[in-house]
């Protein structure tokens, strides 16, 4: 027999907040592949951070992708109280992780030209951190299934 377990309130607030944290992030990389240039203007990027974003290797576009639309699965399935929200939280983690090897590591020029912007950087990673171990702790707890 299962036993149901009470969903606790500030389920429905986390998720809820990662719903509009990860859905702002998918919304974000479905407007940069899809309206390019334009949509990138207006976030305020600059001609060189345009130009870098179209260096991006294939694999660099799947990490981001994986690592926003993950998260936004992740809150999703945080609101239907399913287990699975801790994979998607974590799929996301890796993608984040990728995105930053990338900038600050792997790319000659990634960190100059997109600023070094470390604060948002460790904002997002945080944030992603904090899901994940949300996410773990609901499953414990048996509130996911």
């Amino acid at each position: 027999m299962i036993q149901m377990v009470k969903t606790p309130w500030h389920l429905w607030l986390v998720a809820g907040l990662a719903l509009l944290w990860n859905g702002f992030g998918a919304f974000d990389s479905f407007m940069s592949l899809m309206q390019g240039d334009p949509y990138l203007r207006s976030m305020g990027m600059t001609e060189a951070q345009i130009a870098y974003f179209h260096r991006f290797p294939a694999w660099m576009f799947v990490a981001w992708v994986v690592g926003t639309w993950g998260g936004l699965a992740g809150a999703i399935l945080l609101l239907l109280r399913r287990r699975w929200a801790l994979w998607a939280f974590g799929a996301s983690f890796v993608g984040v992780l990728a995105t930053i090897y990338y900038t600050f590591i792997g790319s000659p020029d990634g960190a100059e030209v997109m600023g070094g912007n470390t604060a948002m950087t460790g904002v997002i990673t945080t944030i992603a951190v904090l899901l994940i171990g949300y996410a773990r702790f609901m499953t414990r707890r048996g509130v996911l299934r």
